[in-house]
């Protein structure tokens, strides 16, 4: 049986309660606290909505139309967080080994984007081992044009920066604005036939989840 995203990110809570230090654990529990008591932002994408086309660069600077990745079937669009968030990396990682090879009975083809630079992707997209498309949504502008990002509590920066993570200096724009964890799936005429969106940044789409809703898509 495969071990499912949230049974890890609870691993990685745990350990992350047993080694950080009590007042930086307490900072980042009140933040997703918060997170998930605001829920899903209004006027978030949401079943039925048609994505205007978009154009972002990949790992190595090439740049992907949404067109593009659609051409032979449904796209399954994972926005995470960053390269140094590890509930997003396991969460990469998990997608690459148990739904990745599963996708071609659905022509489906699977996306990671996130506000950080090429470069940035690619150093994610090489230690995580992924061989699906990596792009890089400067300035989290498609994110924002969705309705799916959030500003970190200054709290919640601060407490970053004292264990070495800035999550400024892997972005273009020196910003801070994230994505919610969200996984779209999104068909050949860009109509969004999943949503699911994780106010709480530690919560993830479950593998069995994305492959039922792509057993409920139309075939052609």
């Amino acid at each position: 049986m495969m071990t499912t995203i949230a049974e890890q990110a609870n691993e990685v809570k745990a350990a992350a309660t047993s080694r950080l230090p009590a007042e930086v654990v307490a900072v980042f529990a009140s933040d997703q606290a918060a997170l998930a008591a605001g829920g899903i932002p209004t006027g978030a994408v949401a079943v039925g909505d048609q994505l205007a086309a978009f154009t972002l660069p990949d790992a190595t600077g090439e740049l992907r139309t949404l067109d593009e990745l659609t051409t032979d079937g449904p796209a399954v669009i994972v926005f995470y967080r960053g390269g140094w968030c590890p509930y997003c990396n396991l969460t990469l990682r998990t997608y690459e080994r148990d739904l990745l090879p599963q996708l071609s009975g659905y022509s489906a083809r699977l996306i990671a984007i996130s506000p950080e630079t090429p470069d940035a992707s690619l150093t994610t997209q090489e230690r995580n081992e992924l061989t699906y498309t990596v792009l890089s949504d400067t300035g989290a502008h498609l994110a924002d044009a969705l309705r799916i990002t959030f500003e970190p509590s200054e709290e919640g920066l601060v407490a970053q920066r004292t264990l070495g993570v800035d999550i400024r200096t892997t972005r273009e724009d020196g910003g801070t604005q994230l994505p919610m964890p969200t996984v779209l799936i999104v068909d050949r005429d860009r109509i969004v036939r999943f949503v699911d969106i994780h106010p709480d940044y530690t919560g993830r789409t479950e593998v069995s989840d994305i492959l039922a809703a792509l057993h409920t898509l139309p075939t052609s």
